[in-house]
């Protein structure tokens, strides 16, 4: 083995250029291959983390505008939800609809303790807030039916503004009394803030602050989840029969689109998974294309590589070497060869993943009304390059395994012949013959 490795080592100082091309071949097909993966995951990964913040089978309901005359009423109407639009969509849609809440807000508000404030937006909710939110809970509890009932001055605040009146990570204010504007209110639980700015800052029951600020029987949201609505086609005739009835109860045409909004997360998030299929899948394409133009590369490289050693096969079977051990020695190489640079791909293309992971991941796009990450984590899993690094030493292999054979199969003097110098056929020169001088003739005298 280790003169096996001997002869690769030297074979490979003997052809340096041919080496370099091979590995650079191989090392940038799985690169791109892994940064193009990573960059698709990071996407993908931004959009499964917005989406991931919302109970999928919940719409949100908004009251809009009307955009048409209906029954003498002019268009142009601002839209307010009350307690009848609450009561329409438990009890007409009860068929579909699971939990019904509803939320209303109040901005500027002044929480204190002691001599610490912070300035809050004070959301009223029901405690189905919670579930179709997805509020993760620090310490506590969330607003619950009693509170909804009795009107309770109860509290639930989020970690940041917690943390801005005790010290700590705030769920030490569970327990408390502190007051909200000129109201003493007992904080009964604290929650992880999303910094989305789809959450907010406070909580307490619906009716309590309804009451606090003498909004009647108003709303601003109608929040609700629902079942048995599986495909777009049903959430959409569901949507088109449900605005339908809101928008009666205020005297709009039950087919203005704009009376009445919906937030429909459901079909949000079809459209999302496909779009992230599509994106998956031209990623995929893309990359599998960079990497059989690498494999392309390899075998054409080992293919010229065999066909230049055939004459060295030749000496090799004319001094005892078995075709086994010529095939051996070119599969060994190949594997090295692509083995090597192959792993020098994977590391650069984790260490560009991570390059991107440092520089935009979990970086925020600001919509105005919300926050969204729009990249994180963008990684690909080892088995992906491992299979990628597999794929070209199999493809540098039998790229190569083909003309071995062929060489190895090759009688010696044919091999020899393959690409011995044609021999030169020169005029031997002629000999040179010594002229024969004649002694001058010296005549005595």
């Amino acid at each position: 083995m280790l003169d096996t490795i001997q002869e690769i080592h030297a074979t490979i100082r003997r052809n340096k250029l041919r080496t370099a091309l091979t590995g650079f071949a191989v090392a940038w097909g799985i690169f791109m291959l892994i940064v193009l993966l990573g960059a698709g995951n990071g996407l993908i990964n931004g959009m499964t983390n917005n989406m991931g913040d919302f109970l999928a089978n919940s719409m949100v309901v908004f009251g809009g505008q009307t955009s048409k005359p209906h029954n003498g009423l002019k268009e142009g109407r601002n839209i307010t939800l009350d307690d009848g639009d609450i009561r329409t969509t438990r009890q007409r849609f009860s068929a579909n609809v699971e939990t019904v809440g509803a939320e209303m807000q109040q901005a500027g508000v002044t929480i204190s303790l002691g001599e610490n404030y912070v300035s809050s937006t004070l959301c009223g909710a029901y405690p189905n807030e919670a579930t179709i939110n997805k509020t993760h809970m620090l310490a506590g509890r969330f607003i619950n039916d009693i509170d909804l009932a009795e009107r309770r001055k109860v509290l639930v605040m989020g970690d940041d503004q917690a943390r801005e009146l005790v010290r700590g990570d705030g769920t030490s204010l569970v327990g408390q009394t502190v007051n909200v504007g000129d109201f003493a209110f007992r904080v009964v639980g604290v929650f992880k803030s999303d910094n989305s700015g789809m959450g907010t800052d406070a909580y307490t029951s619906f009716t309590t602050l309804r009451t606090m600020f003498g909004r009647g029987d108003k709303a601003d949201r109608i929040l609700f989840s629902f079942h048995g609505l599986n495909s777009e086609q049903a959430n959409a005739d569901f949507e088109r029969q449900y605005k339908a009835a809101i928008n009666r109860n205020h005297g709009a045409a039950p087919d203005d689109e704009d009376a009445t909004w919906l937030w429909n997360r459901f079909t949000q998030n079809l459209q999302m998974n496909t779009g992230m299929s599509i994106i998956r899948l031209a990623l995929w394409i893309v990359g599998l294309f960079t990497l059989l133009s690498g494999i392309v590369g390899v075998s054409n490289i080992m293919l010229i590589s065999v066909k230049e050693r055939t004459h060295e096969f030749g000496i090799r079977k004319a001094i005892g070497a078995k075709p086994a051990g010529l095939l051996r020695l070119i599969i060994t190489e190949s594997v090295v060869i692509t083995t090597f640079f192959g792993y020098i791909g994977m590391l650069l293309g984790i260490a560009a993943n991570q390059y991107m992971d440092a520089t935009l991941g979990h970086q925020t796009t600001d919509l105005g009304f919300a926050q969204v990450t729009t990249f994180l984590n963008p990684t690909v899993g080892l088995d992906v390059c491992v299979e990628a690094t597999l794929l070209m030493v199999v493809a540098g292999t039998l790229a190569g395994l083909l003309p071995a054979i062929k060489a190895a199969r090759t009688r010696p003097i044919e091999a020899l012949r393959a690409e011995c110098p044609a021999a030169t056929t020169e005029t031997a020169p002629t000999p040179h013959t010594p002229s024969t001088q004649t002694k001058p003739f010296h005549r005595e005298i």
